[in-house]
């Protein structure tokens, strides 16, 4: 009988030679959504550091306005 690592040899084999013209596309696919998978873990990650907003935040000039009667709720 065939152990594990025998049968993954195997498989490996089969998939290169099935799908040799696919694998640069698939490779390089593959690298472009790790690339992206990391910018977006590392912008995350700025996102949630607390001296990511070492500038001051956005200031927005504007008046209160009181309302006659309350908004109905549904």
């Amino acid at each position: 009988m065939f152990g594990l690592s025998e049968l993954a040899v195997i498989l490996l084999v089969v998939v290169v030679v099935l799908g040799i013209k696919k694998l640069p596309e698939l490779t390089r696919s593959a690298g472009k959504a790790t690339r992206i998978f990391k910018n977006e873990a590392r912008a995350l990650k700025e996102q949630d550091s607390p001296s990511a907003s070492s500038g001051p935040g956005h200031v927005v000039c504007g008046t209160i306005v009181e309302r006659d009667e309350p908004s109905p709720r549904s």
